[in-house]
């Protein structure tokens, strides 16, 4: 029989064959046993099909497909981002510094110590002011002369103009004297200029006046907004000039929050943007984004975010520099398109994403960005409703067959 008659047995019907022609053999063996030709032929036929076995087989790998490998399978989907991250903050004051002095001087009393809670406009230190005192009252005695010097002036001046007017009168008279109306009228030039001369003079006295008046006020030295005072620069007796320090105080009852927030996670926050906080490890609170400060530190690579806190009424003896954790948004999308964690495979640096596509094993190369619970951002490489392969993934070949079940 021909070899290539025995490719086209099936493996099942060679090792049929082959067992029906053992038995065969060995029931007549023992009665053929002188039969030199029926040995023979027996012998041919059993390695007939011998040889003819490697052929079934390889005839029978040809023709069958491989099996399919069973996988689990996950949807790219499209989920709202909710995922925040926390940063360390700390509170700051809106308002604190050094009150200094206004005017020159001794320092005469001290109204507070520190540690004092004061209101804007309480005095907390007063100078040295009998000398201030009376110079005021030369200025307002210089004043009322300047007043008196002006009334003579313009009284003259009223005087000049009356006797003009008497002049001008008689020009068609006999008597009349060109030269006297001439002269006449240059008194009256004269007796103007001397008027706005003394009105001068007693602006000068009102400012002197007014001047004398703001340093005798200033002796008190008042506290430019509601605080704490925090330290003393100076005591009784020291004599101050102008711009030295006398008490440095902060305004602890208006508070912000100051984070410094990485400059990706910047795009997230916007003014009005609330986010919550907790603070001494048990109270939780809401903050309002106010600001992003436009400067960037090129060593942490993070950006000043002030928070208007709204703080609870059991909440208090807050503390400058008191640390603060804010929870700010990860991502400034509202939702975004994710991929299970399982399904993404890490190889030389890459990203790579297995997904069932017409009953056959497709390889991505993926960019992924934060992770959402058990999920990652898809940044690009996959669309939504793609077939992520969650399970089976690690021993899969690009264009594998598959057969999938969707993975719990």
């Amino acid at each position: 029989m021909p070899l290539r008659l025995f490719k086209n047995f099936h493996l099942n019907q060679f090792k049929t064959s082959l067992c029906k022609i053992y038995t065969f053999g060995i029931k007549n063996y023992n009665r053929q046993k002188n039969n030199l030709l029926y040995t023979l032929i027996l012998t041919t036929i059993i390695n007939c099909f011998i040889i003819a076995a490697p052929y079934s087989l390889l005839a029978q790998n040809k023709n069958s497909k491989p099996p399919s490998m069973q996988v689990g399978i996950d949807p790219v989907i499209n989920q709202p981002i909710k995922q925040t991250i926390p940063i360390i903050g700390r509170f700051v004051v809106r308002q604190a510094g050094v009150v200094s002095a206004i005017i020159n001087g001794p320092v005469g009393e001290f109204k507070i110590e520190i540690g004092d809670r004061i209101n804007a406009g309480e005095i907390i230190a007063v100078l040295m002011s009998e000398s201030l005192k009376w110079r005021n009252e030369l200025q307002k005695a210089e004043n009322e002369k300047q007043k008196a010097a002006l009334q003579k002036v313009k009284a003259r001046l009223r005087l000049r103009r009356q006797e003009l007017k008497r002049l001008e009168g008689l020009q068609k008279s006999a008597a009349f004297s060109k030269a006297r109306l001439d002269d006449k009228r240059q008194e009256v030039i004269v007796a103007e200029s001397e008027a706005d001369e003394a009105l001068a003079d007693l602006a000068i006295a009102k400012a002197n006046r007014k001047l004398a008046d703001i340093n005798l006020y200033n002796a008190n030295i008042r506290a430019p907004y509601s605080g704490v005072i925090t330290k003393r620069f100076t005591e009784v007796g020291s004599y101050v000039k102008v711009g030295d320090p006398i008490v440095a105080m902060i305004d602890d009852l208006h508070l912000e929050i100051e984070a410094e927030v990485p400059a990706n996670r910047i795009s997230g926050l916007k003014p009005t943007l609330k986010v919550k906080a907790l603070a001494n490890s048990n109270i939780n609170f809401f903050a309002t984004v106010r600001a992003v400060v436009p400067n960037e530190n090129p060593k942490t690579r993070t950006r000043s975010v002030r928070f208007i806190p709204k703080l609870p009424a059991k909440f208090k003896n807050i503390a400058n520099n008191q640390s603060v954790t804010i929870y700010i948004p990860s991502n400034s999308q509202a939702n975004a398109v994710t991929v299970h964690k399982d399904a993404v495979i890490s190889r030389k640096g890459m990203s790579l994403v297995y997904i069932a596509k017409n009953g056959k094993a497709e390889i991505r190369t993926v960019q992924i960005g934060d992770a959402v619970g058990s999920r990652f951002i898809v940044n690009s490489g996959l669309t939504l409703g793609d077939l992520a392969i969650v399970r089976g993934n690690e021993r899969l070949r690009p264009g594998q067959q598959i057969s999938y079940s969707f993975s719990e």
